[in-house]
């Protein structure tokens, strides 16, 4: 058996680190969940604490040098660079010291917020891809402590809160108005098919005559005979038809409808002009609320742009 290799092994935050001697990678997953506090079972993943680099294989386990720093992943946990301060003046030229876990105060760590700040640090176009969730936690973490996360002042991070804050009312100003959108057309579909349904005549007329079901199309005027009863009836036709019936009628035109209607000139434009009001109703109705759905959804993807350009800087 191999002899066993000193090495250390720390969580993703750095908060905990434990020296370990193993022999094999295995052991070291092993081990170090044992002491993490990780159940064995759970899928984890090795990597050097330095750089993120994945250690996966044996053999280049067994090539790296004693006491080496390893992090142990779990679940959704990813690799971030140590933070760093600097140790000293540019022109003593001292190196940068890192800040290492154990002067980190422990509750900073715990909470949710702060791998999203550090992803946000690195990235700042990375607010478009979080979800409501992710910037809620931002939205709701103590400004002092999520300024120092980021490296910013604490009036940036004021800003950059309440314009995440705009992004999130914004969507949900969004999601509200595809929800009404959704809600008026199937109303609207409702309506067209309660309409339909009330024009609809019995199976049987006067004296016991069959009549057509209104279902069967006219093959000389193309309209379906339920269509044609309901203009020809006598109150309001044009509130009685669908949309798309509406549309069928207006586009024949005057002289179209006249043969299809037998009627003289006055009466059918009378009907022409009612159905093309009621048509231009609906259709003013309908791109309202698509005008409504499109602003809310410009106005977020401005919110998310303005976030990045307002703090690419910084």
């Amino acid at each position: 058996m191999t002899d066993g290799r000193p090495c250390k092994v720390c969580n993703f935050t750095r908060q905990k680190s434990y020296g370990v001697v193993v022999p094999s990678l295995d052991e070291l997953k092993k081990k170090g969940c044992e002491f993490l506090g990780v159940n064995q079972t759970d899928l984890v993943s090795v990597v050097l604490e330095c750089d993120g680099t994945i250690v996966e294989d044996q053999a280049y386990f067994l090539c790296l040098p004693f006491n080496t720093k390893f992090m142990l992943l779990h679940d959704k946990e990813t690799w971030v660079p140590a933070r760093k301060i600097d140790g000293g003046t540019a022109w003593m030229a001292r190196e940068s010291v890192l800040l290492e876990a154990d002067v980190v105060d422990s509750s900073i760590l715990a909470v949710p917020w702060w791998n999203l700040a550090l992803q946000l640090k690195q990235d700042l176009a990375s607010i478009i891809l979080m979800s409501e969730g992710d910037l809620q936690s931002l939205v709701d973490a103590p400004c002092s402590e999520l300024a120092s996360a980021l490296g910013f002042q604490e009036k940036k991070t004021v800003e950059l809160q309440e314009t995440l804050q705009r992004v999130l009312d914004r969507r949900e100003e969004e999601r509200q108005s595809k929800e009404l959108l959704q809600l008026y057309l199937k109303a609207v579909e409702k309506e067209d098919r309660r309409q339909e349904e009330a024009s609809t005549p019995s199976q049987h007329g006067a004296g016991g005559v069959d009549l057509p079901d209104g279902r069967e199309v006219d093959s000389a005027s193309g309209f379906m005979s339920r269509t044609l009863m309901v203009l020809k009836g006598k109150t309001s036709p044009e509130t009685r038809l669908s949309t798309e019936d509406l549309q069928m009628v207006v586009s024949r035109g005057l002289e179209a409808m006249q043969q299809v209607l037998g009627w003289d000139i006055a009466r059918t434009t009378t009907l022409l002009q009612a159905c093309e009001a009621e048509l231009s109703t609906r259709l003013k109705q309908i791109r309202a609320m698509q005008s409504i759905s499109s602003t809310q959804q410009d106005g977020s993807r401005q919110e998310e742009s303005a976030a990045m350009a307002t703090h690419g800087s910084s």
